[in-house]
């Protein structure tokens, strides 16, 4: 009776932390009450249901998070002084203004913007001048079109002289009948032209359209695209990165920023190329030679040029507080990839970079001239503003993805502690039969059709704890079915509201939502392809995918 009573009782637990679980699953998908709030119920409910003690607050605030804020303050500096414009306009003015290499150049900036400050900032910002440098190209296009008619126009009047010699030789004896007949043919010649360049000019408003629709969606969906490439680029990164480290305390650090970058940023790349192509055969069609073209510019391109090199010029040259900004932005780069050089604690370099981003709030704009007039006179002058203050950061900084990342690892202490991810695991067991890659492929597909209707960062937090358990219980890496579910929860292409970048996009580009399941169609099916080339090429070679980790041999973790 004692044994069978203690079995209802762990039952119990984990039923009702499975009830716990589905209860926020069902908020977070329905959004009834905000994403925050609903990540703080395991601080309620937790307790109350006896699964853990008030302790479980302590899953809010992990290394994770500060990896998180300290890469965001420094994303932020970046949005501040307008370094990423400087930025993107250098590197379009760089590829040029032809529409098939100009599609291609918003999308490799996108995605490299996006993998430092988020991706919805990027859309934001990239939308308007991708829509700037079409009006220009359909303005100069229709320009040179009207040029191009009154030549014609005044160059060609074979179709006006013929009939009137011709009427002259009849009508010598019918004046009255020769000028009505003038009258006719100099009408119908007006009418034809002016056909001709109405419909002309309806040609390039559709064209236009379409190319405005093709870019607005490449530009969002590189945004997504290049979040993957880093660590700190989406927040689902963060999270598997957090949930490896709670589920499997002694992985040895095997995501970190550099792993994470070694796999993600080629896997980027290669889903780059293949978006690229299949938004440019449906927006633009696919004709290479035009594309690669090595003729000489006309004069629509140049007068499109001018406008991206004006803009470009507004920015005037680089000032104290940009060149601070990149340098300290620089400097966390090469910190999060060197974060265990061996002779310094590595907790302690895993924080560097929250103290690294106080600097924003030292240092001050113009900062040189400052302490140069202090030298010279000796008074102490009104400093300017820092790169940085705090208003601007509360404003900016998105808190409630922090309790977001606080509630999975939450949710996954639970999971442990109640043995729920144990049940789970065994109940997936099954699984074994099937093999390793059609796994991979069938979860990251499932994945990547729930966070169409479902935040990214939501559907990492639920899936991966049970991702977790059945790679333990079928013996396979876990990293196997965990890194390419997280990749594919940043592909939801197919809808507007399935991340921000969409809807910007989607009301930016005058889009229906026909238009994005069209193409965020493919778009999934190219990432999820590519997501699953990789875990088994260099991946697999990379975290040693063939053998089950000794790491991974947990079943239990202490309340």
């Amino acid at each position: 009776k004692t044994s069978s009573l203690l079995i209802m009782c762990v039952c119990l637990q984990e039923a009702r932390c499975g009830y716990a679980i589905i209860l926020m699953a069902l908020y977070w998908c329905t959004e009834c009450m905000p994403l925050a709030v609903t990540a703080l119920l395991p601080v309620v409910l937790f307790p109350m249901m006896g699964i853990m003690k008030a302790s479980v607050s302590v899953e809010y605030l992990k290394d994770s998070n500060m990896l998180f804020i300290g890469g965001l303050l420094v994303a932020i500096a970046v949005e501040q002084w307008k370094l990423h414009k400087r930025i993107a306009l250098r590197v379009l003015l760089l590829v040029g203004v032809r529409p098939s290499l100009l599609m291609m150049g918003f999308m490799i900036v996108s995605s490299l913007l996006s993998m430092w400050i988020s991706n919805t900032a990027t859309t934001a910002m990239m939308l308007p001048i991708s829509h700037a440098v079409l009006q220009q190209l359909k303005a100069t296009e229709a320009r040179a079109d009207a040029r191009e008619f009154q030549s014609a126009a005044q160059d060609n009047h074979a179709f006006e002289v013929e009939p009137t010699q011709t009427k002259q030789e009849v009508t010598e004896k019918k004046p009255e009948v020769k000028v009505e007949q003038e009258d006719k043919v100099e009408h119908d010649h007006e009418w034809a032209l002016e056909s001709l360049e109405e419909s002309k000019r309806k040609a390039i408003e559709e064209k236009y359209d379409l190319l405005n629709k093709g870019m607005s969606l490449s530009v969002c969906y590189a945004a997504s695209i290049g979040g993957t490439a880093t660590l700190t680029g989406t927040t689902p990164n963060l999270i598997l990165k957090g949930q490896i480290d709670k589920l499997f305390p002694k992985n040895g650090d095997v995501i970190n920023f550099a792993s994470w970058f070694g796999f993600a940023f080629p896997n980027m790349l290669l889903m780059l190329v293949f978006s690229w192509f299949w938004l440019q055969f449906m927006f633009l069609g696919f004709n290479l030679k035009k594309t690669f073209g090595c003729g000489g510019k006309n004069d629509r391109d140049r007068e499109a040029f001018a406008v991206m090199k004006e803009e470009y010029r507004k920015l005037g040259s680089m000032t104290f507080a940009e060149v601070a900004v990149l340098i300290i932005f620089s400097l966390l780069v090469v910190l999060w990839f060197t974060r265990e050089p061996g002779f310094i604690d590595v907790y302690f370099f895993h924080s560097l970079n929250l103290p690294l981003s106080v600097w924003l709030f030292l240092l001050v704009d113009d900062y040189l001239n400052v302490a140069l007039s202090v030298c010279l006179t000796g008074k102490i002058v009104k400093s300017p503003p820092t790169l940085l203050n705090w208003q601007v950061v509360h404003e900016r900084m998105p808190w409630n993805i922090i309790l977001l990342l606080g509630g999975g690892f939450a949710l996954a202490a639970g999971s442990e502690v109640s043995g729920l991810s144990t049940w789970l695991g065994e109940s997936l067991a099954p699984l074994e039969k099937i093999p390793p890659f059609a796994i991979s492929m069938l979860l990251s597909l499932l994945v990547a059709t729930f966070t169409e209707c479902s935040s990214n960062t939501a559907t990492t937090t639920l899936f991966l704890p049970i991702l977790a358990s059945m790679a333990t219980a079928i013996k396979i890496h876990p990293l196997y079915v965990m890194l390419p579910c997280t990749i594919a929860a940043s592909l939801a292409f197919m809808l507007p509201v399935a991340t921000p970048p969409n809807a910007i996009a989607f009301s930016f580009g005058n889009l229906r939502v026909l238009d994005m399941v069209k193409a965020g169609f493919m778009l999934n099916i190219i990432g999820i392809l590519s997501i699953n080339l990789g875990i088994n090429t260099w991946g697999f070679a990379m975290f040693n995918m063939g053998t089950f980790p000794d790491w991974a041999n947990v079943t239990h973790v202490d309340p």
